[in-house]
């Protein structure tokens, strides 16, 4: 998957998270599970960009871990949101899974460039 690839997967990702939050019921548990849901899964997309950009090898591996955090932050959200019976298991499955395909694409790319910094 190259750059550009991994650019508009994390946008639809974004977005994927923004449609959820807007068919969430007006409970006030709800609403704050929503935004903290919203602020983590659309800044997943965020770090991707700011890594793309990265001064060196050293800041890319620090915005793609920042990145990280939100993908394991989004995941909790979503599991609460599951357990909290607000949505079901069947509607969060797939941002669930994307989630955990994406962390595994980030740690790859952490882990390659960091094994590329050791043989320097």
């Amino acid at each position: 998957m190259d750059k550009q690839d991994l650019r508009i997967r994390t946008r639809a990702f974004a977005l994927r998270i923004i449609k959820l939050y807007a068919t969430l019921p007006k409970t006030t548990e709800a609403q704050v599970l929503g935004k903290q849901l919203l602020r983590s899964g659309t800044s997943v997309g965020a770090h991707y960009h700011e890594a793309c950009r990265a001064k060196s090898n050293a800041d890319f591996v620090s915005k793609l871990e920042g990145g990280l955090q939100e993908l394991e932050e989004t995941l909790y959200w979503l599991e609460l949101l599951n357990d909290s019976n607000i949505f079901t298991e069947e509607r969060l499955k797939p941002l669930c899974a994307e989630a955990e395909e994406l962390i595994a694409m980030f740690v790859t790319m952490v882990k390659n460039v960091k094994k590329k910094g050791d043989g320097d």
